[in-house]
């Protein structure tokens, strides 16, 4: 990789001079100019974003911590961030936190040190007291972090009801959900809570099984297989649809039909899963205006640091039925 000085012996200039071309700084002549982008290109030299950002200037640049990217509705919120972010001439600076509090103190530091203009951050580690300390603006998708954070979520109290609502519809009687760990802070929860609530006025009870979301598919698919070898369940609701997947997957290799003997309702709504699983009726989450509200809070935040924002800002969601609970 080219240094300033390959491009400073290029042009014939010393490297300081190379670096007040990069940054725009002083009084430079259009000759001396021109020799050293000319060597720049040459050598294929790219200006590091943190050198230009010294003056005060933008780096452009823009973090983004979330739990990683295999679960396909990470994965289709990261393309959709990148795709949003470069159209605005931003990139992004992806950090995979999964559920490691100290993975994701030492990525903080790191987007910190290379003075990016912004966090978006979604990572499931609640309760990292360097976020309110950052001093950068931030945005949170789903997860509580400080009182000045504000919160992008989808509507999850409403996305608790609609599955309840489905698998009574459907003739359930016998109802289970099956969620990760809920913390009082998690918007998440709202889930478990708008389930609960619509069984409680059709006074129904319902059973509840948390795995946590770091867990394998393999501990997923023996905890759930534990759970329908009983058959004391004609209805589940999953908080996310690989979960949901996973009970498909059991039902199956048990001899069990669904949603003739059990049905099922997921959570994301992914365009994976619409593409290739859709049968399962599922809580679709609308992930690209998520990132678009994410996105324009964001660089509210970075053109005036003091700008009022609302705590919560809540995304509708949408019920879409599949054959799992017809």
């Amino acid at each position: 990789m080219a240094t300033l000085d390959d491009i400073a012996k290029l042009a014939g200039v010393s490297p300081t001079t190379v670096s007040r071309v990069i940054n725009n700084y002083g009084s430079l002549s259009e000759k001396t100019k021109t020799k050293v982008f000319s060597a720049m290109k040459e050598l294929n030299y790219q200006p590091n974003s943190l050198a230009r950002s010294l003056k005060g200037k933008k780096t452009h640049l823009i973090g983004v911590i979330l739990p990683g990217v295999s679960n396909p509705f990470f994965g289709q919120m990261v393309q959709e961030i990148e795709d949003q972010l470069f159209k605005k001439g931003f990139r992004m600076i992806l950090c995979n936190a999964g559920s490691d509090s100290e993975k994701e103190r030492d990525y903080l530091r790191m987007l910190m040190a290379n003075r990016v203009d912004g966090i978006i951050a979604g990572s499931h580690n609640l309760g990292i007291e360097e976020y309110q300390k950052v001093g950068l603006p931030i945005i949170s998708f789903d997860r509580y972090l400080s009182d000045n954070i504000p919160i992008v979520s989808s509507d999850n109290y409403h996305g608790g009801q609609l599955a309840a609502q489905s698998l009574l519809f459907s003739g359930s009687k016998k109802l289970e959900i099956i969620t990760g760990a809920n913390r009082p802070n998690s918007p998440t929860s709202a889930r478990l809570t708008g389930f609960k609530d619509t069984l409680k006025k059709q006074n129904l009870d319902f059973d509840l099984m948390e795995i946590s979301f770091s867990s394998t598919p393999n501990i997923k698919g023996l905890k759930i297989k534990e759970l329908l070898s009983k058959r004391t369940v004609d209805g589940i609701f999953c908080t996310d649809d690989l979960t949901a997947l996973l009970v498909m997957q059991q039902a199956k290799a048990l001899g069990m039909r669904i949603p003739e003997d059990v049905r099922l309702v997921g959570y994301d709504g992914t365009k994976f899963i619409q593409n290739y699983h859709p049968e399962l009726t599922t809580i679709m989450q609308p992930i690209s205006d998520i990132v678009t509200m994410m996105i324009d809070l964001l660089l509210k935040r970075i053109d005036d640091h003091d700008c009022e924002l609302e705590n919560n800002y809540v995304l509708p969601v949408k019920l879409i039925t599949g054959s799992t609970t017809i």
